[in-house]
């Protein structure tokens, strides 16, 4: 069985790659999730990619982070939604490629502006479907994705030893 540890270290460091290639994204940087915020502006120069997570910050029942369709976002319509919170802090990770589409249902917001498309990519630049997923930050484990890269980098130094 001299293969496996091998064939386990191999499987470890395939999966720290891919875990320390994904990004977190703050939505509008400091400003977070609200209104008077230029989503559009703030997407300018960034690259989303499957696995990349957005961190909505927002002031709890005073927002909403809906995920819609692209009819949904064109007409700010929240009624067919993949997905619904106001908890105000909402974790999205992008699960499938394609543009996933957020807006807030309070009325006037999204049509004030408060309203986001993100287009995710995968290796080679594939664009395909448009669902992704929403999970409030509590249920996610919140602050533990920002830690993701050191507990790679830690578990890669307990395993190395073993050969």
């Amino acid at each position: 069985m001299a293969s496996s540890p091998a064939a386990l270290v191999t499987l470890l460091i395939a999966s720290c790659a891919a875990a320390a290639a994904a990004t977190t994204f703050d939505v509008g940087d400091g400003h977070g999730w609200d209104t008077g915020v230029d989503f559009t502006d703030w997407t300018v120069g960034k690259t989303f990619a499957v696995g990349d997570t957005l961190v909505f910050n927002y002031t709890r029942k005073a927002h909403t982070v809906t995920e819609v369709s692209q009819s949904g976002y064109d007409a700010c319509a929240g009624g067919n939604s993949v997905s619904n919170d106001d908890s105000g802090a909402t974790t999205v990770t992008l699960t499938t490629p394609g543009v996933h589409y957020f807006i807030c249902t309070v009325p006037g917001h999204c049509a004030g502006g408060m309203k986001l498309a993100v287009t995710a990519t995968v290796a080679g630049g594939d664009v395909g479907s448009t669902t992704g997923s929403t999970i409030p930050a509590g249920d996610a484990g919140g602050s533990l994705v920002p830690a993701t890269r050191a507990v790679a980098v830690g578990a890669l130094i307990v395993l190395i030893p073993l050969f």
